[in-house]
């Protein structure tokens, strides 16, 4: 049975491909890619000869059979321009295809610019929380930023440069002066990691180049510091938050012990009080 591969590509340095990637790649009958030029510069560097066609965000509907058809005469290896297809990047569709059609579908683990920028960031990394691309829009930017305000765990986002002042400039709005690290071009000639605040950060990008990963700390509260009425205030708006992310969940049909561990990883929480407040609801909607 002919198997499908999905290759994690270098981030930037070409000598981050794993030996199994390069073996993968020169021994699969076809490359699907993002971007063929892209990975065709990848082949040339190992001098691999492999017959590439591109599948992206744009074609992927069109080439799907096309490149279904090719798996079913031999190996192929899916790989975007940097980083592991899937991860806001194209491909989910393909893995999903091919493995609903009985393909063995196997992964080459590679480079990530999500777990790369959260090492370089310092912040504990025992937990994060990816948010992947930011929307465009200012407004829908902003509401997204805000419904992760409280997290405890650092968060993670991926921005092109012509719009990291503009996030910058959501994120001093909303997270005022939380410590943040922006990762730029990371693994490349000029990697650059930015620590401080948004404002700071304001102040130190005028026209960044390359891609950009930005590592905001999670919340930190020390209540030692905060008067009754502040730690009052500040609970209040977590509890409403958990609760609302608890009403999602449980709209979209996921179980109580499956949300709860969600919400409570992501607050920082214990289960058993993030549980009290699912029961409650169960309450409230009788």
């Amino acid at each position: 049975m002919p198997t499908l591969f999905i290759v994690g590509t270098p981030i930037g340095n070409l000598e981050d491909l794993t030996p199994r990637a390069a073996r993968i790649l020169s021994e699969v009958a076809l490359v699907a890619a993002e971007d063929t030029r892209v990975t065709r510069r990848l082949l040339n560097h190992l001098n691999i000869r492999t017959r590439t066609t591109s599948f992206h965000q744009h074609n992927w509907r069109g080439k799907l059979d096309e490149v279904l058809a090719a798996l079913a005469e031999g190996d192929v290896a899916l790989a975007t321009d940097a980083g592991m297809p899937g991860v806001s990047d194209p491909g989910s569709e393909l893995v999903s295809a091919a493995s609903n059609a009985g393909f063995k579908v196997e992964v080459v683990p590679g480079p990530s610019a999500v777990t790369a920028a959260l090492a370089l960031s310092g912040f504990v990394g025992d937990a994060f929380s990816f948010l992947g691309f930011l929307p465009r829009r200012k407004k829908d930017r902003q509401s997204s930023l805000r419904e992760v305000l409280y997290s405890a765990v650092p968060l993670v986002i991926f921005e092109a440069p012509h719009r990291l002042r503009a996030t910058l400039t959501d994120l001093e709005l909303i997270f005022g002066d939380r410590q943040l690290a922006v990762c730029r071009e990371i693994t490349k000639r000029h990697e650059e990691v930015f620590r401080g605040t948004a404002s700071e950060g304001l102040e130190h990008f005028d026209l960044p180049r390359g891609e950009v990963v930005i590592v905001i700390q999670g919340r930190v509260i020390d209540n030692t510091l905060l008067s009754d009425t502040e730690s009052a205030d500040a609970q209040a708006n977590q509890e409403k938050e958990i609760r609302q992310r608890l009403i999602r969940l449980k709209q979209d049909g996921i179980r109580a012990k499956e949300a709860v561990a969600s919400v409570a990883e992501y607050s920082g929480l214990p289960n058993n009080r993030v549980y009290r407040i699912w029961v409650e609801l169960g309450r409230d909607s009788k």
